[in-house]
């Protein structure tokens, strides 16, 4: 077996067989450094010895062992210290082996709660979840965001140290709440992918493919949740316009200009029947109106074809659950196209101090002033949003639409 299918074989893997370890031992930190020396004795043996013939538990047996031999030196450290009075040898407890015939999917899921743990600041929830259940290294998770190895190693650290010191047993939390910690993580990772807040390139497609994956992962754990499948519907049918969001060079092409065409059709019809689903079930989340916004976009055959006054219904209904400012300046976005510019700009008047010193504000004032007739006042915003935006397409783009009044 080549190499790479067997590193496509081991990554989804890697969150059952960390689960189970913790299940079993507790001790992330130690028993993430024996799952991750399994994963590299499998990637080493596997390709000329063969893949065996149940790969989840020989990786548990091979990181087990491993995780034995560290709990056992941690073990005598300890002992050497004088502190040790109350530990046990891993053989010594009662739990199940991590190896038993367990519920695969229940200890990716509960591996996905314990890194979105409370006591974590979203950073660290966004930096630990790729770690430990996508399999990224420190060093992809470092340079997708943007900051140095060392950084992200600390926070990383941190974090791990802050779940032990909680004394959070490994299992299903009952906290409902801890569900819409997941997916506010999943959905950050998405759209720090899709828009890149900083940095020279408009999106990351290594941050919104994980997301995805990890949607798929979460959504296939609890199908019947209608919430799951609204976020998996919604990076779906967001996902589905990637290849039309960039022209030559990178530049960013807004959705009213993107050729259709390019729109990955797979996505939109997948995203729908998601959504689809999910709404009747109830009750209707952010998520799922999200989506169903989305799938409106992305079934119109162009912008000026699009169902606004539909967008405008489920915006409405998404500010009664949400008082997200993101939202409303959406909100505005739809009227104008539905009513009318000015229409637009009387409901933006009341998003500016809800946004401060936030680039899409004056962007989206630039657009409706350009749509109403008012080119210099529509180029002054583009000039200020462009020097508000910190990613470089954006900035790009947005000079770009002020150099083209000023031709007029």
């Amino acid at each position: 077996m080549p190499g790479t299918e067997v590193e496509d074989l081991l990554r989804p893997l890697a969150p059952q067989v960390l689960g189970a370890l913790v299940r079993r031992f507790g001790h992330f930190d130690l028993a993430e450094d024996a799952v991750q020396e399994a994963l590299l004795a499998a990637a080493t043996q596997w390709p000329g010895a063969g893949v065996p013939d149940n790969p989840r538990g020989w990786l548990i047996t091979v990181a087990s062992r491993r995780l034995t031999d560290l709990l056992r030196s941690e073990y005598a450290r300890r002992r050497r210290e004088d502190t040790v009075a109350q530990q046990v040898l891993p053989e010594e407890w009662l739990a199940p082996a991590a190896d038993r015939s367990e519920p695969v999917a229940d200890d990716t899921l509960v591996l996905l709660f314990l890194c979105c743990h409370p006591s974590l600041s979203p950073a660290s929830q966004i930096a630990l979840t790729l770690r430990a259940v996508g399999g990224l290294t420190t060093t992809e998770i470092a340079r997708a965001f943007l900051v140095p190895e060392a950084t992200m190693t600390r926070r990383i650290s941190r974090a791990k140290q802050r779940i032990k010191d909680s004394g959070v047993p490994f299992g299903m939390p009952a906290d409902p709440a801890r569900l819409a910690a997941v997916l506010h993580v999943l959905y950050l990772i998405f759209n720090e992918g899709y828009a890149s807040t900083s940095g020279p390139e408009l999106q990351r497609t290594e941050l919104t493919a994980e997301a995805v994956r990890l949607a798929r992962v979460l959504h296939a754990l609890l199908p019947e949740d209608s919430e799951v499948a609204g976020l998996l519907a919604l990076m779906l049918l967001t996902d589905a316009r990637r290849a039309a969001r960039t022209g030559p060079g990178g530049a960013l092409v807004p959705m009213s200009e993107q050729d259709r065409s390019r729109w990955n059709q797979a996505n939109i019809t997948e995203g729908v029947e998601l959504i689809t689903a999910a709404l009747p079930r109830g009750p209707v989340g952010e998520y799922q109106l999200q989506a169903a916004i989305a799938a409106v976009h992305d079934e119109a055959p162009s912008a000026a074809e699009t169902d606004w006054p539909q967008i405008i219904a489920l915006y409405e209904a998404l500010m009664r659950l949400s008082d997200n400012p993101v939202v409303a300046l959406n909100h505005c976005v739809a009227v104008a196209m539905a009513r009318g510019p000015r229409a637009g700009l009387e409901l933006l008047a009341e998003v500016d101090d809800r946004l401060p010193g936030d680039h899409r504000v004056e962007a989206v004032r630039g657009h409706l002033l350009e749509l109403a007739g008012d080119l210099d006042g529509a180029r002054e915003s583009y000039v200020a949003a462009a020097s508000r935006a910190t990613s470089l397409p954006q900035q790009r783009y947005l000079h770009g639409r002020a150099g083209r009044l000023a031709e007029h």
